[in-house]
C-alpha cells in the first residue's frame, strides 16, 4: 500500500502507528490545494474508513448537512434514504448512534475532509464536532481525520483552537511540495522518463504538486507539456490561479494584491514596503494576510545575513503563481505552441534565473548532503547591503554560515550548457566577497560555491576563487 506512495515517508509512519494506538486519535492534515491530503488518507486508511464526508465550497450549511446525511445513508445501505437532520448536533448523534450500530473491537476511521467549507460561518460545525468528540469519540477506538487546504484556517480553528478542541489533536501532518528527487521518483513511477533538466523545467513552472505534476505526458517533451497544460483552454493549470486563491482565502482580493506586488521585486520585499505598495493597513489585517501566504505555502519569510527581525524579507515562492503571472496571465490567448517562443526571449532568461535561484533555496539540505556538511551545524540565508554613490549594493541570494568557521557564498546561474566565468565577472566576484568581508567583519573563512545547470567550466578565472561547483544532479540528492 504504502509502497505505491512517494515519498511521505514520515507521515505514512505516524498514520500507520494511530491504528496501533489504543487510545482515540484526533488528526489534523493540512497542505495547500492538490498536494494529496485526500490520497494519503485514502491509501493509508481505506480497508479502516467507516464514514468519510467532503465539504463542498460555498453551499450553505442545509447542503452540507444534506450532504452528510446521503453519506451516511450509503454507509447505513439504508434502503430509504434518511431524514436529514435540522443542524450539526443532530448529524453528530446520528454519526454516534451509527458508529454504536457497527463492531469497533478493531481500529475504525472517519474522514472529514475540506472540513473549513463543512465548518462555515454560523453552522454550528465546530462546536457540535467538538461535543462529538469530547463527549463521546475520544473514549473510542478510533481515529478522526480532518483535512483542509486552507492551512490557516485550520491551524487557527483547530489545531490552535481555545474551545471545544483545546489541545484535543492528537497529531498533525503538514504535507509539503515534492522535492526534485520526489518530483524524479513520482514522473518515474508514471512511467515519465525525464532527465534532470526537464524535470527542473517542469518544477520551475509548477513545483512540486503531485496533482500538477500527474497530467505530465511523458511522450512529450517538458516545453511540449508546458504549453498544453498552462496555455491550452483545456489544459490543467489554464484557470488555476483564480480558482487556487479563491478555494484557500475568504477574501483572496488582498491576497492576491501581495503576490502580485512581490513579482514587482523577486529578491523579495519588507513588510513596510508592501504595506506601502498594498491597499491593506500595515497592522493585524497585514500580517494575518501574509501568516496566511506563508502557512499556504505560497511565500516565505527570509532573514537576510547579519539583519534584524524588522529588516525580514517576503518572498514569492510559489513556482506556478510567479510563472502565471509572468507568463500566462498576458499570453493565454495567443494559441498554439506560444511557450516555444516565449521560452527563447530575453523575459525568459530573467524568469529562470530566479526560478532557478528559488529551487536552490528550497534545497538548501540536498546541497549540504552534497556538500559533505550535513552533520555541521549551519544556517542558511542571504545578503543585501543597498549601494550609495560611491559603492554599488550587494546581493548574495544564498549563504550557508557553518561552525567549522566556514561561510559559503553561493553564485547560481541557469544555464543550457557547462558555464564559463569570465575575467570580468570573475573580478566582479571577488569585489562581492571583500565587500562581504568589510561590511559583516566577519573573521571566517569565506569561499564562492557556483550552482549551474550542466557545471562550471574550469579555467584561470574559476580557479582559487570557486572551490566548487555543483550541477542540476546534485539538488535531486536525497536527505
Amino acid at each position: 500500500m504504502e509502497n505505491s506512495i512517494v515519498g511521505r515517508v514520515e507521515e505514512i509512519q505516524i498514520l500507520q502507528k494511530t491504528l496501533q494506538s489504543k487510545e482515540a486519535e484526533l488528526v489534523a492534515i493540512t497542505g495547500r490545494r492538490r498536494i494529496g491530503k485526500t490520497y494519503l488518507t485514502n491509501m493509508i486508511f481505506q480497508e479502516n474508513i467507516v464514514f468519510n464526508i467532503t465539504g463542498t465550497q460555498n453551499v450553505p450549511s442545509n447542503e452540507q448537512l444534506q450532504n452528510f446525511t446521503n453519506q451516511l445513508s450509503q454507509y447505513y445501505h439504508a434502503t430509504l434514504p434518511l431524514k436529514k437532520p435540522d443542524n450539526w448536533t443532530e448529524a453528530f448523534s446520528m454519526l454516534r448512534v451509527y458508529l454504536q450500530s457497527i463492531s469497533l473491537e478493531q481500529k475504525k476511521v472517519l474522514f472529514f475532509d475540506e472540513l473549513p467549507w463543512l465548518a462555515g460561518q454560523k453552522s454550528g460545525f465546530l462546536s457540535a464536532f467538538g461535543y462529538f468528540w469530547n463527549s463521546w469519540a475520544s473514549k473510542q477506538n478510533l481515529v478522526i481525520v480532518i483535512c483542509g487546504s486552507a492551512a490557516s484556517w485550520m491551524i487557527q480553528k483547530i489545531v490552535n483552537d481555545k474551545g471545544g478542541l483545546h489541545n484535543r489533536i492528537t497529531q498533525h501532518l503538514h504535507l509539503e511540495p515534492f522535492t526534485l528527487a520526489e518530483t524524479k521518483e513520482y514522473l518515474i513511477s508514471r512511467e515519465v522518463f525525464y532527465d534532470y533538466y526537464q524535470i527542473v523545467q517542469i518544477y520551475m513552472t509548477m513545483g512540486g504538486i503531485p496533482h500538477y505534476l500527474k497530467a505530465i505526458d511523458g511522450t512529450k517533451s517538458a516545453i511540449q507539456n508546458i504549453d498544453r497544460l498552462c496555455f491550452t483552454k483545456n489544459g490543467l493549470l489554464y484557470d488555476e490561479f483564480n480558482r487556487l486563491y479563491a478555494s484557500l482565502f475568504t477574501h483572496s482580493e488582498m491576497h492576491l494584491d501581495i503576490v502580485r506586488i512581490l513579482t514587482q521585486k523577486k529578491q523579495g520585499m519588507t513588510r513596510n514596503a508592501i504595506a506601502t505598495l498594498s491597499k491593506i493597513k500595515n497592522g493585524g489585517g497585514l500580517s494575518n494576510v501574509l501568516n496566511e501566504l506563508i502557512l499556504s505555502g505560497f511565500i516565505t519569510e527570509i532573514l537576510p545575513f547579519g539583519k534584524k527581525k524588522k529588516d525580514k524579507l517576503f518572498r514569492l515562492t510559489d513556482e506556478y503563481s510567479l510563472f502565471y503571472l509572468q507568463f500566462m496571465e498576458a499570453n493565454r490567448q495567443q494559441g498554439k505552441n506560444i511557450w516555444q517562443h516565449l521560452s527563447q526571449t530575453s523575459t525568459f532568461s530573467t524568469w529562470a534565473g530566479y526560478a532557478f535561484e528559488s529551487i536552490c533555496l528550497k534545497h538548501v539540505e540536498s546541497i549540504k548532503k552534497v556538500m559533505g556538511i550535513s552533520g555541521i551545524y549551519s544556517s542558511a540565508s542571504s545578503f543585501y547591503q543597498k549601494g550609495t554613490s560611491e559603492q554599488e549594493g550587494v546581493q548574495i541570494d544564498l549563504l550557508i554560515d557553518r561552525n567549522d568557521h566556514i561561510i559559503n557564498l553561493f553564485e547560481i546561474k541557469y544555464h543550457s550548457q557547462p558555464y564559463t566565468l569570465t575575467k570580468e565577472y570573475a573580478e566582479k566576484l571577488r569585489q562581492k566577497l571583500w565587500r562581504f568581508q568589510a561590511i559583516t567583519k566577519t573573521n571566517k573563512q569565506i569561499n564562492w560555491v557556483m550552482i549551474s545547470n550542466f557545471g562550471l567550466v574550469k579555467n584561470q578565472y574559476s580557479l582559487g576563487l570557486v572551490i566548487n561547483d555543483f550541477r542540476l544532479e546534485d539538488l535531486f540528492a536525497t536527505i
